[in-house]
């Protein structure tokens, strides 16, 4: 195998016989190597192959801003999973979960922990997926050094939940139109237009399509919400919170929902994110 890219001193991207790219890591792999120089094999740990060109464009953006030690963790997770759950997992998860993970720790060491409104529900309706977010807190503890609380387990789970999700096709059809109609809301009220390649953009439509989602099957977050840290953040991210105000009007007004303030938060960082990096 040859370096067809470059991403970091640990990941580099080649192209296998079929002209698929794939992304290769290993500790120091490309270091004081070029592109067109031959991969050390014994330096190879992992090797990822993503069928969609979109995605793995997503995963390598991803890599550029994550430490390889995340990645590797997460890829446990993933492998985890997959033998417990018995279901193909969307390759999105490669995104998605080593993300969050990402975040989640971040926010952990800064003292802003999120609460999961989800979590009893997931401990009783995805026993299974759950258990892995379990596991997943131990891997991470081991490997990362880091005691994530028991919401993320839950989180964690529903990462894996959706990766195995299949939606009916008008339900799909209306976490699209939601999707877009917030993103149409943010866009007007900061006269902005959005990067779509960007991992920004990326996360903030998941999540949008992730609350969608909830709404139309009644499954909303209630019961807990953290109004401290909902405070804290309104207080912080003063603009980004009046826009998730004008989304909660319209989506009270077309949608017959109510955003707990919990629901508000999400969308307030998620939104402030978006707009810091444009």
């Amino acid at each position: 195998m040859k370096i067809a890219k470059i991403i970091n001193n640990n990941v580099v991207s080649t192209v296998n016989k079929e002209k698929q790219e794939l992304v290769v890591m290993g500790r120091g792999i490309a270091f004081q190597k070029k592109i067109g120089d031959v991969i050390e094999e014994d330096k190879v740990e992992k090797i990822f192959t993503l069928e969609s060109k979109d995605l793995t464009e997503k995963f390598k953006k991803l890599l550029y801003e994550i430490p390889m030690e995340y990645m590797a963790v997460s890829e446990e997770i993933i492998q985890y999973a997959k033998m417990n759950v018995g279901k193909k997992l969307n390759e999105s998860i490669y995104v998605l979960l080593t993300d969050h993970i990402y975040f989640a720790i971040e926010r952990h060491e800064k003292g802003m922990d999120i609460k999961n409104g989800l979590l009893w529900e997931t401990k009783r309706i995805y026993k299974d997926e759950f258990q892995i977010g379990k596991e997943a807190l131990k891997m991470i503890e081991k490997k990362l050094g880091v005691t994530l609380p028991e919401d993320e387990a839950a989180f964690i789970a529903l990462h894996i939940v959706n990766a195995q999700l299949n939606e009916e096709l008008p339900t799909v059809i209306n976490i699209t139109k939601v999707t877009q109609e917030i993103l149409n809301i943010v866009k007007y009220y900061f006269k902005m237009e959005f990067d779509e390649e960007s991992l920004y953009y990326y996360r903030f439509v998941s999540h949008l399509k992730f609350f969608a989602q909830r709404m139309f099957h009644g499954t909303g977050l209630s019961g807990n919400d953290d109004d401290f840290l909902y405070d804290t953040v309104k207080g912080k991210y003063v603009e980004s919170h009046k826009c998730t105000e004008k989304i909660k009007n319209f989506i009270d007004l077309e949608h017959s929902y109510q955003l707990t303030n919990e629901e508000m938060l999400y969308l307030t960082i998620h939104i402030e994110r978006l707009r810091q990096n444009k």
